[in-house]
């Protein structure tokens, strides 16, 4: 009976999907490429850290794009904005190596739990799982969802003023283990970065456990 539920379902789908238009962000999104986008690596100075930011906000395409991953979960979106990650990180891991034995971890932004539940995805770790292995098995870096975690929920930061996203967010991170980010080399990469407070304070306590932690955000809105 299952199994006759789910082919009706996947031709209802598919029906669905002929007759009705992809939303005009997720179409304009899916006729483009990662050559069409440009990046623009920016450093921001945000509640005392650094950030890199690696594409313009203010760019429809960027936006598109970003919005596709959050909203739509596009996996075209995922496999460009991971393509355009892969380029900036070549050249940064590469340089790391040359002075440091350290580990490479790259690590999600994470979700709580219960938002994780009620959303099903996390758009930043959708791009991350779409980075070719070597980005993944430890050849140029690991991928390490597990070493940080959201230790109580928060309000989504797109709805407060700049002073409740700074409160929100103060001491929602946690790590786990401390022996598995010990003397390692960090990229904790969100989507988009605002105030820099997510960032900042996912950051702190992977500090504290003996990191070293770069700040990375596909856009800045």
């Amino acid at each position: 009976m299952n199994a006759v539920f789910s082919a009706l379902r996947q031709g209802f789908d598919a029906v669905l999907d002929a007759v009705l238009p992809l939303r005009e962000r997720a179409a304009r999104t899916k006729s483009r490429r990662a050559e069409d986008f440009m990046l623009s690596p920016t450093v921001h100075d945000l509640l005392g850290v650094r950030i890199t930011t690696l594409m313009d906000y203010r760019d429809a395409s960027t936006q598109d794009l970003i919005r596709s991953l959050k909203y739509d979960r596009s996996q075209h979106a995922a496999k460009i904005a991971a393509t355009l990650l892969e380029e900036y990180l070549l050249d940064e891991i590469a340089s790391h190596k040359k002075f440091s034995q350290k580990k490479v971890l790259l690590v999600p932004v994470p979700l709580h739990a219960l938002r994780a539940r009620e959303r099903g995805f996390n758009q930043i770790a959708i791009v991350l799982d779409a980075l070719s292995s070597e980005f993944k098995d430890g050849r140029a870096a690991q991928l390490a969802p597990e070493v940080l975690v959201r230790s109580r929920p928060t309000k989504q930061q797109a709805t407060l003023s700049r002073s409740e996203r700074l409160s929100n967010v103060a001491g929602a991170f946690a790590v786990p283990d401390v022996s598995s980010v010990e003397n390692s080399q960090i990229f904790l990469i969100d989507d988009v970065t605002t105030t820099g407070a997510t960032l900042a304070n996912a950051a702190t306590p992977l500090r504290r456990a003996g990191a070293d932690v770069t700040l990375l955000a596909l856009a800045r809105a």
